[in-house]
């Protein structure tokens, strides 16, 4: 099985055999047929397809305060034909198939420019690994860390040998996990942010395509923000002994169509340089998820889906800035008021 990443592009071809007039792309995604396109070829070219887009629609991450690992991927198996015919029909005049056997499994993972075409880099560039960020100075067993509250739990994503999703929990008083399916120790770092409470953990889908948990510690700024609509309206009594006159307790310029937006500013906290790949990788994000305390019952918690608002990133140094502190914007994924028809 090899792991795709879809939201860059990616590129299966094989070459057209003597005689072909067309090719044709069959997707299998999730066991089921969902695609067949054809297009024109001439023998001895290059069957050229794009994939990952068509395979993305299909990919449905959910998070409700519980990560399930199952929707997180998609098992996808491309098979590339050419035909004599022009409409992609009779006998096969070759076929090749990705992967040869099994399963390809996608990922809602990016790469970057600089890795190149059909890009899917571990953080170790092996399976199996963690699927975070590591300290690129670290070794063997103290590469990977994570920073979490005194008492806290979670879950820290990885890779298997098969190129499979998983999820590893640690409890609220662990400080390292070892002994697992990502083949090397995660060293957990426990802060006392006391001061601020527990802080806050922001869940978002990284670089990789997991759900990575990423926790700030220091205070949250709570926001709203209203738009709406006005009209004049004529408030003139028009019958009766009173016409001609007009309550004075009556609005003449009447609100209407009002909205309104819930924005949350947080801050890190104190964190190693190294960790600035998680704040990049936070705010390319297309989906991001904040634990809030409930207005009205301080003893829960809701899990909202937010938007991140701050669109630049300055990559802190410890010989620039000394201490590395982010603050982050984010606006909730919804109208405040509840316009949920």
């Amino acid at each position: 099985m090899a792991a795709i990443a879809l939201r860059s592009p990616y590129y299966v071809d094989d070459t057209a055999g003597t005689g072909a007039n067309s090719t044709k792309l069959t997707l299998t995604i999730e066991g089921n047929l969902e695609y067949t396109l054809v297009k024109g070829t001439t023998a001895g070219a290059t069957m050229l397809w794009e994939i990952a887009e068509l395979c993305r629609d299909f990919l449905d991450i959910t998070y409700d305060g519980t990560i399930i690992s199952t929707n997180g991927t998609i098992t996808i198996v491309a098979v590339i034909t050419s035909h004599a015919a022009t409409d992609g029909t009779g006998t096969a005049l070759t076929t090749e198939r990705f992967p040869a056997t099994g399963n390809s499994i996608g990922y809602d993972a990016y790469g970057i420019f600089s890795q190149g075409a059909n890009p899917f880099n571990t953080p170790t560039g092996s399976i199996p690994t963690w699927l975070i960020a590591k300290d690129p100075n670290g070794t063997l067993n103290n590469e990977f860390y994570i920073y979490v509250p005194i008492g806290e739990t979670g879950s820290v994503p990885y890779i298997t040998t098969v190129s499979t999703l998983g999820y590893n929990s640690y409890t609220s008083n662990q400080t390292e996990i070892s002994g697992t399916s990502a083949g090397t120790k995660m060293n957990i770092i426990r802060v006392d942010c006391t001061k601020y409470g527990i802080g806050h953990k922001v869940v978002f889908v990284n670089k990789y395509g997991a759900l990575q948990e990423l926790w700030f510690f220091l205070k949250i700024v709570d926001s709203t923000t209203k738009k709406q609509e006005k009209y004049q309206r004529n408030i003139i009594r028009t019958s009766g002994v009173i016409a001609g006159t007009y309550s004075q307790a009556k609005h003449t310029r009447r609100d209407y169509n009002t909205t309104a937006s819930q924005n949350l500013t947080l801050s890190s906290g104190y964190y190693p340089e190294w960790c600035n790949q998680w704040f990049e990788q936070l705010i390319l994000s297309e989906q991001v998820w904040i634990h809030k305390l409930k207005e009205d019952n301080t003893s829960q918690e809701n899990v909202l889906p937010v938007n991140v608002k701050t669109s630049n990133f300055l990559k802190k140094t410890s010989l620039n800035d000394k201490l590395i502190e982010y603050t982050f914007e984010f606006e909730l994924s919804a109208n405040y008021i509840n316009n949920i028809r």
